[in-house]
């Protein structure tokens, strides 16, 4: 009788001052997460996330890169590009968490009156979407995440390991503890 091979998935791209980063520069616990700003999970996933940064504030940070998941989320590719676009304006973080509290308004008419709820010019950032400006950026993180075993949505990395485990708070204070720990 043989066993299964067992592969554990790896982040294959490091994380770089390109990302979008919260959190402390040099905090011993990194996630990355792969995420879909219309997927339910991924909305289900980041209140939680939010409040992990919040507890472990001096020990965890968060990269969020795109992995919109367009044929089965019609709006997720255009509401990452409109991310993309205030993150090149320094308001990524800002629109992550406008696109995550409004997930079932990501159609093009409620979006706009988003990116003017940040702060930021809906034409100007509108055009740069129409125009796909940000795409390469978007695209080049979905192929990271399939480089790195993504196939779906949200999918954590803590300190380069995929996490198996569940997004409620619990398991990720027990996946950010553990990892601080190694």
């Amino acid at each position: 009788m043989s066993t299964p091979l067992q592969v554990t998935a790896r982040l294959r791209d490091p994380v770089t001052t390109d990302d979008h980063i919260r959190g402390p520069a040099d905090a011993a616990v990194t996630i990355v997460e792969y995420g879909d700003f219309q997927c339910q999970f991924c909305g289900a996933a980041y209140p939680n996330l939010h409040e992990l940064l919040r507890q472990r504030a001096n020990t965890v940070r968060l990269v969020y890169r795109y992995f919109p998941i367009a044929n089965v989320h019609p709006y997720a590719e255009r509401a990452a590009e409109t991310a993309e676009a205030a993150g090149v304006r320094g308001r990524f973080w800002e629109m992550h968490d406008w696109l995550y509290e409004h997930q079932d308004q990501l159609d093009p008419v409620h979006l706009s009156l988003g990116v003017e709820q940040v702060g930021l010019p809906p034409d100007e950032l509108n055009a740069e979407v129409e125009n796909r400006a940000h795409a390469d950026r978007v695209r080049r993180d979905f192929v990271g995440g399939i480089r790195s075993g993504v196939n779906g949505t949200p999918t954590l990395f803590v300190n380069g390991i995929r996490h198996d485990g569940g997004y409620d708070l619990p398991d990720l204070l027990t996946a950010a503890d553990a990892a601080a720990n190694a």
